[in-house]
């Protein structure tokens, strides 16, 4: 789905573990990283396509994550010259629109799958500090990133604070 703009429509995940980290995944066969991504099909809402994007990229489904929140709106970056390319309908493609999901992992890490859905995005994973990502994505990227991650961290926080609520009212006093 491209818009009269050349803007592809897409969505980005921020996947948190509990201690606060990010997923971060090396792209297969290549040097560099970034958080699951990708486009979102015609009649599919972003949320459909962010939880079918999950599990073609990580092997997750929605019972093994939480939504804690999302980017108000789209946030968009250019592709560099030599990446615009024109899609089967004959639009050209000049960048990225999307949608930002933050989602905190609610099952153990042993469920992440990087081969369970067809030909794999990523060959390798990680967590990372929260804002290492935006250091290390690709140049065009960074500031979809920067954006993203200022705008969802204090969604981050909360969660960690109601996880922390939620730990001390079950202990034994």
């Amino acid at each position: 789905m491209i818009d009269d703009e050349g803007f592809r429509a897409n969505v980005g995940i921020i996947l948190s573990n509990c201690d606060g980290e990010v997923f971060w995944g090396k792209r297969i066969g290549q040097s560099s990283w970034q958080f699951p991504q990708g486009g979102i099909d015609e009649g599919e809402t972003p949320l459909e396509a962010m939880f079918r994007e999950l599990y073609e990229e990580t092997g997750l489904q929605k019972k093994h994550v939480r939504v804690i929140g999302s980017t108000k709106g789209w946030l968009r970056y250019r592709l560099p010259h030599k990446m615009i390319r024109r899609s089967e309908n004959g639009k050209v493609c000049i960048g990225q629109k999307q949608r930002w999901f933050l989602l905190k992992l609610t099952c153990d890490d042993s469920s992440v799958d990087l081969c369970a859905y067809g030909t794999p995005e990523f060959d390798n994973w990680r967590w990372v500090n929260y804002w290492l990502p935006a250091k290390e994505v690709v140049y065009f990227k960074k500031r979809v990133y920067e954006r993203a991650l200022q705008e969802l961290a204090p969604l981050t926080l909360l969660d960690l604070d109601r996880d922390k609520d939620k730990q001390e009212k079950s202990e034994p006093e």
